[in-house]
């Protein structure tokens, strides 16, 4: 055994033996293979004392002394308690990104995302976080690459933050499929952008014009009657747009009173309802062998997108600036002016978390305050009666 030279690497087209070893770094050296090949190999034993064999590169393509460099650093790593074959294996075994969001569209989302939340992760995932990412080994990205993604959308901040989100789940549940590390989450640390939460009261006036404005949409005859009952039950009810364009006429109990959802956002929920509601849904025609309450066009089929009518409403009542949901939100607010308690607010509505419901606190607070004068102006008239006080509760 000698130290490898450049003269002999290329006199050495074949050897009477499988290797040539270098004498400057011990396990380095070059393989013959039956094909006539030569390669760059480093072999060493591993902390189980078993042989282990590291392809460098090709000879001719890598030399000599990048070889032996590559060498020194794999030694190096033993060295240590490293086993640099069994990375290199790891790393075969490794999956791209765009390879884990297919696993996690099959696993994840196509089992357990609602519908309408589904869209938008596949969205994400297509537009922003494919594009970035995508091509990249899962263990390797970094919170870099991930705070350089949220940070790309950052004039789109709701964006920008739903998408981290979503990486997250992705690289949580890698985590989870032995794809990383425990704790190496890379959406971990970086600070959302604050969101401005867009709400928008009806007013009654704006209540009253829009009510005219179905009224002589059903008088002309022109709109479909599905979709003007959809807009009456979306005002009435407080429901999520989706709950109402899916509702079935089985889940609704005339008796109770109740709106049966089996799937809501929060999962499945008696929505209670008034006279108002059930007068409007009786005088929907139900149609034989469609089980949808908003019908659509075709036969058996629901009505599917109520933006384009919803447009042509809001234009006509001079409501530009509202949107579909802000009737859910002009329910809430009117409730808590009413002076319902948030808690009930919440659970007709569906809140899964209380503080979703505490956005409408301060629409409440006035009728708060009356209640409590009303309470203490007569613990005021009790103890003014039994001293005798010249106290007046005018002021």
């Amino acid at each position: 055994m000698a130290k490898l030279t450049k003269v002999m690497v290329e006199s050495a087209i074949t050897h009477n033996k499988e290797f040539l070893w270098d004498e400057e770094v011990r396990g380095f050296g070059i393989r013959f293979l039956a094909s006539g090949r030569r390669v760059w190999v480093y072999r060493y034993r591993d902390t189980g004392h078993r042989w282990r064999q590291l392809k460098i590169g090709e000879v001719g393509v890598l030399s000599l002394t990048v070889a032996r460099e590559q060498a020194r650093s794999a030694a190096a790593k033993v060295q240590m308690g490293g086993d640099p074959a069994a990375e290199r294996d790891a790393k075969r075994r490794s999956i791209t990104v765009r390879q884990l969001a297919e696993v996690f569209d099959e696993l994840h989302i196509g089992l357990w995302v609602k519908a309408s939340t589904a869209a938008e992760y596949r969205r994400s995932l297509k537009l922003y976080i494919l594009p970035a990412i995508g091509s990249k080994r899962v263990e390797e990205v970094t919170r870099a690459d991930i705070a350089r993604l949220h940070r790309d959308l950052g004039h789109k901040p709701t964006q920008a933050n739903r998408t981290i989100e979503i990486a997250s789940k992705m690289f949580s549940l890698a985590e989870e499929w032995g794809h990383r590390p425990e704790g190496t989450n890379p959406r971990k640390g970086i600070k959302k952008y604050p969101e401005k939460k867009r709400e928008r009261f009806l007013s009654s006036a704006e209540l009253t014009r829009v009510g005219e404005v179905l009224a002589e949409m059903e008088a002309e005859r022109i709109e479909m009657p599905s979709a003007i009952a959809a807009v009456r039950l979306l005002m009435l009810t407080g429901c999520r747009l989706n709950e109402i364009m899916t509702l079935q006429w089985s889940y609704v109990d005339f008796k109770l009173g109740l709106l049966r959802l089996p799937d809501s956002k929060t999962g499945a929920k008696d929505v209670p309802v008034g006279e108002p509601v059930l007068a409007v849904v009786s005088a929907i025609p139900q149609l034989t062998d469609n089980p949808w309450v908003i019908t659509g066009k075709l036969p058996g089929a629901r009505l599917t997108d109520l933006q384009p009518f919803w447009q042509r409403v809001r234009e006509r009542a001079g409501l530009k600036d509202a949107r579909i949901h802000d009737l859910r939100h002009t329910f809430a607010s009117v409730a808590a002016a009413a002076g319902m308690s948030l808690l009930v607010i919440g659970k007709i509505l569906g809140h899964a978390n209380e503080q979703t419901t505490k956005r409408y606190a301060h629409l409440a607070r006035g009728t708060m305050r009356e209640a409590a004068n009303d309470v203490s102006a007569s613990i005021f008239r009790s103890m003014s009666v039994g001293s005798g006080s010249r106290l007046s509760t005018d002021m």
